[in-house]
């Protein structure tokens, strides 16, 4: 099995990039000589992690048949001074909210996906330092 990802140069700082067949826009801020019209690739590492453990996690959940108000995960990435500029930590805040939620399943579906499923993150830890917490009930605004 092979992915493929295409992409082609739209002007200045911009890319058209095509994944999945789904068009992803890419650019960087004007400071840097884009329009700041897309997502920087970089950050789309991070991205990638939070959606791979997300359908590991909410997959698992739906298949100890446990329901919840909200899943949430928020990432935080240390981006290193000296260049090349990289991630050396992530850490991954997962976010699950309802009623009498059993935090002992839940980590057990956080470690299955960390541990045996999520090729993003088994990918990313042979580079950078991944780390994780759950935290249940909580409300919060995810950053944009």
């Amino acid at each position: 099995m092979k992915d493929t990802v295409a992409l082609r140069h739209i002007g200045k700082m911009s890319f058209d990039v095509v994944v999945n067949g789904h068009h992803l826009l890419l650019d960087t801020a004007e400071e840097f000589g884009g329009n700041n019209g897309g997502p920087r690739p970089k950050s789309l590492l991070m991205a990638a992690l939070a959606g791979c453990t997300a359908m590991d996690v909410v997959s698992i959940l739906n298949k100890m048949k446990i329901q919840f108000e909200e899943f949430r995960i928020s990432i935080e990435g240390n981006v290193t001074e000296e260049h090349p500029r990289h991630y050396d930590k992530m850490h991954i805040k997962y976010i699950v909210t309802g009623n009498n939620i059993p935090g002992d399943k839940v980590k057990h579906a956080i470690e299955l996906s960390q541990d045996k499923y999520c090729g993003v993150s088994y990918t990313l830890k042979k580079a950078l330092d991944v780390t994780w917490e759950l935290v249940i009930g909580e409300k919060a605004k995810m950053n944009s």
